[in-house]
């Protein structure tokens, strides 16, 4: 039990500075910008998968929370979202590097994951832009999205009487507290059942493999990336596979996607394609021989 507490209170902590900077930066958007410099903003979010997919290469996972409330209050696209989420790889490479693994064949991995995630997010954002453009030609144009003022709720925030810092400060300790909670559960669940557990369901599986490693690649936590990683690393698991479940691994970021984004559907929406790209990238990485030029 120590060590579950003492690791959830450090993921906790990884996750602290890019939470508050990215819940300061929302606050001075919504109150110390115009109208104008919002939307310029949006604008220059065009190429937000390419962004999006070089911080999420960083091995960190406060990205994918941070890329998370900046989608949910529409500061950057859904396909940047993507981008951000499926070039993560939490705490793959830290694993790669400690095992001494040659740095091509770690630049080779982490650049498949980018790729994909870029070119999966200016798919996704192309795609959102053509139906944009179509139902505003039908005069049917609807503005859903939800803004950052519609994330604080100004009756009981004091976002103007306490300022952005104390809005901020407020708004990352809310999640935070929502992130360790759920955490400490998936914590406690992983250790009952077991990573080597977990690890024995998708090993020397060639058909449901990929499947299943999407499905562990969905849990999020720490623990997901670091079967994935060490299952490959003992010649359990292909390259593909593991790219696979890796690239639906979101870290603690689809947590916070259902806290902060009040569309259920669209949630449930996200991780299914989250799966889904997941899933035909392993097979297709494995179709076109991946295995045979990234070995260990």
């Amino acid at each position: 039990m120590l060590d579950i507490i003492l690791d959830t209170v450090i993921d906790a902590l990884k996750i602290l500075p890019f939470l508050f900077l990215a819940y300061l930066l929302m606050e001075y958007i919504e109150h110390k910008t115009t109208k104008k410099s919002q939307e310029a903003i949006k604008k220059a979010g065009r190429i937000g998968p390419f962004i999006g997919g070089i911080l999420g290469v960083i091995p960190q996972c406060g990205f994918s929370v941070a890329a998370t409330n900046f989608y949910a209050a529409r500061i950057i696209s859904l396909g940047t979202l993507f981008a951000v989420y499926l070039s993560t790889s939490d705490e793959m490479l830290p694993i790669l590097l400690s095992e001494a693994v040659p740095l091509q064949t770690i630049a080779s991995i982490l650049l498949v994951k980018f790729a994909i995630g870029v070119i999966a997010g200016f798919i996704i954002d192309g795609v959102i832009t053509l139906f944009s453009r179509k139902k505003e030609q039908e005069g049917k144009e609807e503005d859903h999205a939800m803004h950052i003022e519609e994330m604080c709720d100004h009756d009981h925030c004091d976002c103007e009487k306490g300022g952005i810092l104390k809005s901020a400060i407020k708004h990352t300790l809310q999640i935070l507290m929502f992130i360790v909670l759920l955490s400490f559960i998936l914590n406690i669940v992983i250790a009952i059942i077991g990573e080597e557990t977990l690890a024995g369901i998708i090993s020397n599986q060639p058909i449901l493999g990929p499947i299943l490693a999407c499905l562990i690649g969905l849990i999020p936590n720490c623990a997901s990336s670091v079967i994935l990683t060490q299952l490959w690393l003992e010649n359990m698991i292909n390259v593909s596979t593991m790219i696979g479940g890796l690239l639906v691994n979101a870290g603690v970021g689809l947590l916070v996607l259902f806290r902060v984004n009040k569309k259920v559907k669209e949630n449930f929406a996200i991780v299914f394609l989250l799966y889904l790209i997941g899933f035909i990238s392993a097979i297709g990485l494995n179709a076109i021989g991946l295995n045979q030029w990234i070995i260990r």
